[in-house]
């Protein structure tokens, strides 16, 4: 199975969104960094929030062909980063977020339009289904 990376960044920022999560940003890096092609970047008000969001993130990819390579950050922590290899999502607490400023750090990079991806996808799918009940 191939899996659309994209699709992968986009389906995690809805993860946290669906948790609550904060600001959600998602990065199109492959024209800043080798380190992988997207970064996902949210926050949460409290390490019970954090851990919330991050659970809601594990829950969406386990299914998927995609291990999670690497975690970093345990249940007490402020600042969480899931490696999925070609997805990196850091899950902060507001106010690591703003202390570590990865949104300056990665400026250059250009920031996906999550939702309206999402949105756009949700009525493509609808019109593709309204087309074959015709």
């Amino acid at each position: 199975m191939i899996l659309d990376i994209r699709n992968i960044a986009l389906r995690v920022a809805q993860a946290a969104s669906d948790r609550k999560a904060l600001d959600i940003r998602v990065l199109d890096m492959r024209s800043v960094t080798l380190i992988a092609d997207y970064f996902v970047i949210c926050s949460g008000e409290s390490m019970v929030h954090l851990r919330g969001i991050t659970g809601a993130i594990f829950d969406e990819v386990k299914d998927d062909e995609l291990k999670i390579k690497r975690r970093e950050g345990a249940d007490d922590a402020r600042w969480v980063l899931v490696d999925l290899g070609d997805v990196i999502v850091h899950v902060f607490h507001h106010a690591e977020r703003e202390f570590y400023d990865l949104d300056n750090l990665w400026g250059d990079a250009l920031e996906v339009d999550w939702e309206a991806e999402l949105s756009d996808g949700e009525n493509s799918q609808e019109v593709v289904r309204k087309a074959l009940s015709e």
